[in-house]
């Protein structure tokens, strides 16, 4: 289906790789357009109710394909490339109405490493790393890092790792909140599919209309939130996985979810 992307789904977990190991999965255009196409597959396939992110080989993202550009430098609108190419992937994963899992097996470089972040919930190999290496080539954050980082760890050490391009190791990661797990390489699948088998036999539309809350919760006021808290409760309470809950709460069993 992909020439640049591997897209597998099973017992509702869809897993799209990255798949150009060779350079570190960096984005050229032909990646960039067919990991869009991917992520708005699984968001519109009922089936789909978790997603995990990945990349093939020892890398996870290395961002922008600079070779791929090379010919290019200073005749290129790199303003057209961001909303044509990055915007659209980081807002796909944050508008995807189900769990995002970044299986974070590399390092993450730039427009990698905001990819990372824009997932709901990272779990790192030991060995991975972040780092922000758009000032390496005199350039801004983009893909969200600007957004995700001084929200996850404050302005100053965002500004810190952004300007001095600072490599943040997985258990630093942690540390700060970053990352939700880290695990000895050889165990990473095993606890990417604990998570991501957990996610997928959980209330999908529970989680979905959580993830629109969360965005919401970055601009707006007390009074707002109540209210956005009081829409999504009341379509979350007509919904079966709630009318399942509840059963499986008084019977004393464990609920069977169905996404519904």
């Amino acid at each position: 289906m992909y020439n640049t992307v591997l897209y597998n789904t099973e017992n509702g977990i869809c897993t799209i790789t990255l798949n150009r190991p060779e350079v570190f999965n960096s984005f050229n255009e032909e990646l960039s357009a067919e990991f869009i196409d991917a992520l708005k597959k699984a968001g519109k396939d009922e089936a789909v109710r978790v997603v995990v992110i990945t990349g093939a080989g020892k890398a996870f993202c290395s961002g922008q394909d600079l070779k791929d550009i090379k010919g290019e430098v200073g005749k290129r609108s790199l303003g057209d490339s961001v909303l044509r190419r990055y915007n659209p992937m980081i807002l796909a994963i944050r508008e995807m109405p189900k769990p995002v899992i970044c299986r974070l097996n590399g390092v993450a470089a730039g427009a990698g490493a905001s990819l990372a972040l824009a997932c709901d919930i990272i779990i790192a190999a030991e060995n991975a790393t972040l780092i922000e290496v758009f000032a390496n080539v005199g350039l801004v954050p983009d893909s969200g890092s600007s957004f995700f980082l001084p929200r996850l760890v404050g302005y100053q050490k965002a500004f810190e790792w952004i300007t001095l391009t600072t490599r943040i190791s997985a258990a630093e990661a942690q540390q700060w909140g970053i990352v939700y797990q880290v695990v000895p390489p050889d165990t990473l699948d095993a606890a990417v599919a604990e998570l991501a088998n957990r996610y997928a036999q959980g209330p999908t539309k529970a989680y979905a209309l959580t993830k629109k809350l969360l965005n919401k919760a970055y601009t707006a006021s007390l009074t707002e939130m109540l209210t956005q808290e009081y829409y999504g409760q009341e379509i979350a309470g007509r919904s079966e996985d709630y009318a399942e809950g509840v059963r499986a709460f008084i019977e004393k069993r464990p609920a069977v979810f169905k996404g519904k």
